[in-house]
This record gives C-alpha cells, structure tokens and sequence, in this order.
C-alpha cells in the first residue's frame, strides 16, 4: 500500500502559509512510504531532528480497488469508506527545503508522520455525499481545525482522476486529501482528537 497526499486543496491554508496567495492549477501529490504510518491511536513521538512539527488533520480515502487513469466521473467507484489522518510535517525542514529548491522527503515522509484512524466510516455512515463531510481536530481540548469537503479547490473524485493518470492506485492505499486552515505545532503532551461528521476517529498522545 501506499499513501498520497494532497497539498495546498484549500485556499485558507494556502493564505496561512503561502504569502503569495497564487492557487494551484492542478492537484498536487506527493507520496510517504508504508513505515510512515501510525496506526491505532499510538502515541507520535516528535523526532529530534525538527524543532517545529506541524498538525495537518485531513479527510482520508481509502481506496477499494486497482485502477489506472480512471475518468472522473467513474472515480467514485473506486473508493466507500472514508476516515481522517494527520500530516505530521518538520515545518523547519519544508521551509528550508522550499527555500532550496529540494524535495520535501526528509519533512513529509519520515516514519510514522502519517497517523490514521483506526476506524473508517462507510459513506453512508459518514452522510452519504464525499463533497459535503465536516472535521474538526482539537488539541488539549481546544478546536484548531475545522475542514468541510465543500470547500476543496479539488474534490475527491478530480483527485483520484488525477492522480491516477501518473500512479495505479491499488486497494487499501490511502489518499489525505488536504488539511484545512489553522496548523500549528505539537508538543509532548499534548492530546489530539478529531471528528468526521461528529464520530471521533483520532484520539492520541504527543510524546
């Protein structure tokens, strides 16, 4: 399995990092190997090689079976469950490599940056309509991010269209689909939780 994410899919969040405000004219991926997963509300650690390690929470869609250069409108066969993740990002090391041109490996995809929830919804639990779910995720209790699936530059199924043109998908990769406004750092012990349409699915200690 693999696991590719999104970036820059909501325009708050492209406004709080990005001062150029310019929108993206496709989607753009990039990839984190299987050791970056977290699985089953396990503790994250944060790595001692970063000093400022972000939260990106995002709408996680698992893919159900193998497909390659799938039209859009056919996309929605590919996927009936849905759960949420975060993007653990090394914003020291981002800023450092945007600034030098380099690939984002060493702040994306280090091991376990990619937490998923141990649970995921069924569309139908999760309301039916993939463009219309709402997140949140709360640090030590106070809400940081709220996400809504309405508001993506690129919607899910113009993703997994996309994507699919370069990468076959297969079942059980996973696709993050982009973090909303309001990240910001973690630190040991902190707790994190996060919502998908009011249903907890993240519940982890930062150490």
């Amino acid at each position: 399995m693999k696991i590719i994410c999104i970036g820059k899919n909501y325009v708050e969040h492209i406004e709080e990092l990005d001062h150029t405000g310019e929108l993206p004219r496709e989607p753009l991926f990039f990839m984190k190997p299987d050791t970056a997963l977290l699985r089953n509300n396990d503790p994250f650690y944060v790595p001692d090689f970063s000093r400022e390690v972000h939260y990106e929470t995002e709408l996680v869609v698992k893919i159900n079976r193998v497909v390659r250069a799938i039209d859009e409108r056919f996309a929605h066969r590919c996927y009936d469950e849905v759960g949420l993740g975060i993007d653990f990002t090394a914003r020291d090391l981002q800023r450092e490599a945007v600034a030098r041109g380099l690939p984002w490996e060493l702040c994306k995809a280090f091991d376990r940056s990619a937490a998923v929830s141990p649970r995921f919804l069924s569309l139908g639990e999760a309301g039916g309509d993939i463009d219309r779910l709402r997140f949140s995720m709360s640090l030590n209790g106070e809400v940081r991010q709220r996400g809504d699936t309405s508001k993506m530059i690129f919607k899910v199924n113009r993703l997994i269209s996309y994507v699919s043109r370069f990468v076959t998908l297969k079942i059980g990769d996973l696709l993050f689909t982009g973090t909303p406004a309001g990240v910001g750092p973690v630190a040991p012990g902190d707790v994190l939780r996060a919502e998908l349409e009011g249903v907890e699915l993240l519940n982890f200690d930062i150490k």
